[in-house]
């Protein structure tokens, strides 16, 4: 099967590193996303009841041992705890977004790796018949062993071509998939840690009214 992808020539040996780059960068990018991810109704409860006390430092370093975007972006809503609801959701909502890229990224080379693949396959599989034609022309008649012997190549790069663009296709929908779901819990955890801060902010303007009666 090697021996089949590699007949190809340098076309397919390029078509081959695409693969082998796009199954790496799967991996890699799926360890990060499962990395990130964290049940966040518990972190956030944990931090609530943290803030309640009026904690706040404890909460953030809460925030920096646990290594997640919702983290992160519960670290920001804490920090500007101070500042209006306008402020506070515009400061969440601009952690979330850099979440989401810091998240995304390098995930648009499987698309191209998905789209370019196949192109190059074809650009190699013309190579091929080219080659072939070329000697037909210039040999005698060949035996079908021969012909088919030399169409293998060329059709091997436009083999390796798609079966690269289905598995960059695929690792990019199960990355997505992933990713569409943190995000949504990310929306989910920005919206309840707003709501958190705010009733945290609004006891303690109330106790100091107290105090001050």
């Amino acid at each position: 099967m090697t021996a089949f992808f590699m007949g190809g020539g340098p076309v397919s040996a390029i078509i081959c590193l695409l693969g082998a780059g796009s199954l790496l960068l799967f991996f890699v990018r799926l360890a990060d996303l499962r990395r990130a991810h964290v049940d966040w109704v518990d972190f956030i409860r944990g931090v609530a009841n943290v803030l309640a006390k009026g904690n706040a430092d404890e909460a953030l370093a809460i925030c920096e041992d646990t290594p997640s975007p919702v983290a992160r972006v519960v670290a920001a809503a804490v920090t500007h705890r101070g500042e209006d609801a306008a402020a506070l959701r515009d400061v969440v909502a601009s952690a979330s977004r850099a979440e989401v890229r810091r998240l995304a990224r390098r995930l648009a080379a499987l698309p191209v790796v998905a789209q370019v693949a196949p192109l190059l396959g074809l650009f190699g599989t013309v190579l091929g018949f080219s080659k072939m034609l070329l000697a037909l022309k210039a040999s005698a008649p060949l035996a079908r062993a021969d012909l088919l012997a030399g169409l293998a190549p060329a059709l091997s790069a436009a083999a390796a071509g798609l079966l690269v663009a289905v598995v960059a296709h695929v690792a990019h929908a199960l990355l997505r998939a992933r990713l569409d779901r943190i995000v949504a819990e990310l929306d989910d955890a920005s919206a309840e840690i707003r709501v958190v801060v705010a009733a945290c902010a609004k006891r303690a303007a109330e106790g100091e009214e107290d105090v001050a009666r």
